[in-house]
């Protein structure tokens, strides 16, 4: 089915969004592994394996309204030198992906896709998930301390 240019184009930078996710989160939960923080390892692994169901729906989409899935472009992965760092980064990445899906949710509507805009919206609350993880963890830290938070993920 020939797809709406416009919907295709957004639906490849969301793509590239999940695509350097993937990149961020598995460097990051392996350098959590491998500093001995398996509890966090293991959360944000869990959340790289969300992102690359993500891109898999995303490159079926675009496949289906006939684009070209651009799996070549990333943006730049920021990756952290500390636990707060990373958790950090990965909270304005999800902020910014939110922000992006809310918009193209607004372009598949407008643009009278109903079905993109559906993908769109199962995944932002994905995203939405994400934020808040983030913001659970910045919250622990806060209450406990660095020091007691980071005893508690290794």
């Amino acid at each position: 089915m020939k797809g709406n240019p416009k919907v295709i184009k957004a639906v490849n930078v969301m793509l590239t969004e999940e695509l350097s996710a993937i990149n961020q989160y598995v460097v990051h939960a392996e350098m959590c592994g491998n500093w001995g923080f398996h509890k966090l390892h293991d959360a944000i692994e869990k959340q790289a394996m969300d992102e690359m169901h993500h891109a898999e729906w995303l490159i079926a989409r675009i496949l289906f309204l006939e684009g070209t899935p651009n799996i070549y472009k990333l943006n730049p992965i920021k990756v952290g030198k500390t636990i707060q760092e990373m958790i950090d980064l990965g909270a304005h990445a999800e902020l910014d992906a939110v922000k992006d899906y809310n918009e193209a949710v607004k372009l598949c509507a407008a643009e009278g896709d109903a079905v993109t805009k559906q993908l769109l919206e199962k995944i932002l609350g994905d995203e939405e998930r994400h934020v808040d993880w983030a913001e659970e963890q910045n919250d622990q830290i806060q209450r406990m301390g660095l020091q007691n938070y980071l005893a508690n993920q290794a």
